[in-house]
Formats: C-alpha cells, structure tokens, sequence
C-alpha cells in the first residue's frame, strides 16, 4: 500500500509539473498568438509529454527487467498518443458551436472554455496515463493491491509470482526481450 501511494504522489507531482508546462504553452498560443485551441492544445500536449516521458520513467515508474526498453518506449508514446486525441476532443468539444473565428471575435469566452476544456482533459488522460502505464510498464510482482487484503486472504509470494507469469504485461515483456533487434539496449 505505501508504495502504491509513493508512486500515485510521484505520479501525481510529475503531472502537475507537466501540466503547469501543458497549461502555459496552452494559454501562451491561444491568448497571444489567437491559435486554434485544438492546435495548441496538440503542441501544448507533445511538449509536455517529452517532459513527462522522462520524469515518468525517471523518478515514477522503474525500468522492469522482463521488458525491453523499445517496448517500454511503444507502450508509452501508444498510449499518448491516445491521449492526445482525448485532449484534443475534449478541447475541440469546450468551444463546440461557437462561431469559427471566435478565437478573435470571442477571445475571452474562447480562452475560458478552452481553459475548462483543458483542465477535463488533463484529470481524464491523467487517469488514463496512469491506469495503461501501470497495467502495462509497472512490475507487479509485489501486487500492492494485495496488502490491500485481509491477511487470512492475501496471497503468498509463490502465488503473486505464478499470477505474474501468467501476465499478459509479462508475456509482452518477455516477447519484446525475444524480439529486440541485435545491438538495441534490453
């Protein structure tokens, strides 16, 4: 249990930080340069996320030793890439039926909704991020959510390993290790 928090507050310091960088491109493109919001909403987002890539396996989530880091690299860009299409569906829908150049002609009311949209997205494809990148990218064989258990129930170490290698988060670990190119880093 302590651990799973450990890594909800690290996770969750990591995604203010890149969502103060998310929000800050964001207001700077849409308040100043009167940019679409679904195009600066993108540009925001994929400069955010080169930030949160590295914090995220820096300080957040450890390089497991089953997977390689191809693999680690697909599973997180895949999976924010369906992020950024939930950021900018949730944008685009903030300021759906307004006139087409309410960027200028609506800029406040543009700017608010585009802000509001913004926010909902960022808790929508946080909860996302963390629940694929744990499923996928995190090591289990320690299963917090186990501890979670009344102890007469938890299971033993023997049988949290044996539910680990029946994974499909190891089984593509182990598949990435047996596909990696020669001369890529495991």
């Amino acid at each position: 249990m302590k651990t799973l928090i450990t890594q909800l507050i690290k996770f969750g310091l990591v995604g203010v930080v890149a969502l103060v960088i998310d929000m800050g491109i964001l207001n700077l493109l849409v308040g100043l340069f009167h940019m679409h919001n679904v195009l600066a909403g993108s540009i925001s987002f994929l400069i955010s996320l080169a930030f949160n890539y590295v914090a995220s396996m820096r300080y957040v989530f450890t390089h497991r030793s089953d997977m390689a880091r191809w693999m680690e690299m697909a599973i997180f860009f895949i999976s924010a890439a369906v992020g950024l299409f939930i950021n900018d569906a949730i944008i685009w829908m903030s300021t759906f039926g307004m006139n087409h150049d309410a960027m200028i002609t609506q800029h406040s009311q543009y700017w608010i909704r585009t802000n509001i949209g913004k926010l909902v997205a960022a808790v929508v494809v946080a909860v996302w991020n963390f629940v694929i990148r744990k499923w996928l990218l995190d090591d289990k064989r320690t299963d917090a959510v186990n501890r979670l258990r009344p102890r007469s129930r938890r299971l033993t170490q023997p049988e949290l390993d044996e539910r680990w290698e029946r994974s499909f988060a190891h089984r593509l670990g182990e598949w990435s290790l047996d596909h990696t190119p020669r001369g890529w880093p495991r």
